[in-house]
């Protein structure tokens, strides 16, 4: 991928609903160019799809957060057990290294946020924790495979 091609696909990841007479405009190039270039990266599986992002999307969890958990022993599939089943909880990942859970939170609130945070790190077998708030997001690659 040449730098054309990636400032194609930093504009799909800035508006993916441009027109290929847009991303021409914006990147000074022809509409002919830009159509070549976006079949070529999508056949090379560099563009795997597009996706939709709601107003919703961020509306609905204006406070997010990511929680990183230690767990003590064996309780690892149990934890995660209960996790799945808490209302804030937007997703729960097993992962290596330092911490065991990477855990998706909404809330509505900081308080709200603060009430989850606090029922979590009294669950029997968390150790330990770690919460960083969600400032921004752009969305990278789709996970369409």
């Amino acid at each position: 991928m040449d730098d054309l091609d990636q400032n194609l696909i930093a504009e799909l990841r800035r508006d993916g609903r441009a027109s290929v007479m847009a991303l021409a405009e914006k990147l000074g190039v022809s509409r002919a160019t830009v159509r070549v270039r976006l079949a070529r990266l999508h056949q090379q599986g560099e563009i795997l799809g597009f996706t939709a992002i709601t107003r919703g999307d961020i509306a609905d969890a204006p406070v997010r957060a990511m929680m990183l958990i230690g767990i003590e022993g064996r309780g690892g599939e149990r934890i995660m057990a209960r996790l799945s089943g808490m209302a804030l909880v937007t997703a729960v990942h097993s992962t290596n290294g330092r911490w065991d859970l990477i855990v998706e939170l909404s809330a509505n609130s900081l308080a709200e946020l603060d009430a989850i945070l606090s029922h979590i790190r009294n669950l029997d077998g968390v150790m330990s924790s770690e919460t960083n708030l969600l400032l921004s997001t752009r969305r990278a690659k789709s996970h369409w495979r």
